[in-house]
């Protein structure tokens, strides 16, 4: 714990040439209100968090323009990705876009209304429902991912290139350290492996 927060320190001071930023004042804040505390963590989730807001602003901004958003364009650019056919099952697109087959659901019946995705009954498992772009859903996902990474790569134009790929590499070392930690039991401690 200590050396986390010697780390950081270091970090501090080295940042505060270019001047502290909203989550270097809350750190510091916290560290007059509660000093045994370690909020150490703060340093990476809270700029995660912040950066996160700022990129939803933009995003959510361009769909609205193209007349949809997060969740149906995730659907549709998932199809779109899919392969030659643009059709996966229902189960596929709830596990690709990481949602329920409810949470699909609720996406493909808007889709579908909107005529943007078809849905076709398997021929020889009726249970089976594949979903499938139309004409006009593969027109509006490639308009809006023509218009979407564009933004994204405008957004990062302050990061120069070669820290573009530092920072990609360590928020996959991240994910993958998420996901290796169990969660707190009740009493906040991390369950043993």
């Amino acid at each position: 714990m200590t050396q986390a927060k010697v780390t950081w320190n270091s970090a501090a001071t080295a940042r505060d040439e270019d001047g502290p930023d909203a989550v270097d004042l809350i750190i510091r804040q916290w560290a007059r209100a509660r000093p045994e505390l370690d909020v150490s963590a703060m340093a990476i989730f809270g700029r995660l968090h912040r950066a996160f807001l700022l990129y939803r602003t933009q995003t959510h901004e361009l769909f609205e323009r193209y007349g949809t958003n997060e969740a149906g364009f995730d659907v549709l650019a998932t199809l779109r990705r899919s392969g030659p056919e643009h059709r996966l099952t229902a189960g596929q697109l709830a596990k690709q876009c990481l949602v329920t087959t409810g949470g699909v659901a609720l996406r493909v019946n808007r889709l579908d209304t909107a005529g943007l995705v078809s849905r076709e009954r398997d021929a020889e498992d009726a249970r089976v429902v594949y979903v499938s772009l139309t004409d006009k859903g593969r027109q509006l996902v490639d308009d809006v991912a023509d218009a979407h990474f564009r933004n994204e790569a405008h957004m990062l134009d302050g990061l120069p290139p070669e820290k573009q790929a530092i920072l990609a590499e360590l928020l996959r070392d991240l994910e993958r350290a998420l996901r290796s930690v169990e969660p707190p039991s009740e009493d906040g401690e991390t369950a043993a492996l």
